[in-house]
């Protein structure tokens, strides 16, 4: 059974760092692309970026403009997002998810998703 645990989220002032981690078990990652979106309250979710391990692809959405960097460690099976400049209205759910087929901006390509872990941005 494949499951995804994301961990990292957590309270950070504008202008701080997180690092978001997504681990695996069940399936290895680096066999299918990988993709991380986000869900504020009251929003649709949304696409922040995905990896394509072959050949190292990386995807981002328009308003991550350089700030957040997507990456994998197949040794310990974990995809990260490490996200940087951090603005209030990056405040919502992050969620790892393991792509299946189709547009790789889309959440109806992936088929198995974490938990979600919270991201939370003072002004």
């Amino acid at each position: 059974q494949v499951q995804l645990v994301e961990s990292g989220g957590g309270l950070v002032q504008a202008g701080g760092s997180l690092r978001l981690s997504c681990a695996a078990s069940g399936r290895t990652l680096s066999n299918y692309p990988m993709g991380w979106f986000r869900q504020a309250p009251g929003k649709e979710r949304e696409f922040v970026a995905a990896i394509n391990w072959s050949p190292g692809t990386t995807y981002y959405g328009n308003f991550v403009k350089g700030r957040f960097t997507i990456s994998g460690d197949n040794a310990k099976n974990t995809v990260y997002l490490e996200m940087n400049s951090l603005k209030p209205e990056d405040t919502a759910v992050y969620y790892c998810a393991s792509y299946r087929s189709g547009g790789i901006y889309y959440t109806t390509s992936y088929d198995r998703w974490g938990q979600g872990t919270q991201v939370t941005v003072s002004s």
